[in-house]
């Protein structure tokens, strides 16, 4: 892979180097991915363009977070929910006893 004019993208986050490596592959005609590695493994040119097509790292842990939240946001909302109907009830009453 290092034969010839040879260009070298790294990152903390592997999958953000191969997504602006193939980002700029594909708008820029003169630049060819060859291969590339990642935790020992040597990947080739569709290897690459499949890892840049991943979620970032940080898309990865706001995904993660979400699934961990949703479930505490929806008990939340139930047991909030008698309450708000309780106080619309009590609302009406006193507004029905004004009326009157």
């Amino acid at each position: 892979m290092f034969t010839g004019p040879t260009a070298i993208a790294y990152s903390a986050d592997p999958i953000a180097a191969a997504k602006v490596a193939v980002t700029y592959a594909n708008s820029n005609a003169k630049l060819k991915i060859v291969g590339g590695s990642m935790a020992g493994q040597v990947l080739d040119p569709t290897g690459i363009k499949a890892l840049a097509t991943l979620p970032s790292l940080d898309q990865l842990r706001a995904k993660i977070i979400g699934i961990l939240v949703t479930p505490a946001t929806r008990i939340a909302t139930v047991l909030q929910a008698p309450a708000a109907q309780l106080a619309r009830v009590l609302k009406a009453y006193a507004s029905k006893g004004d009326a009157a």
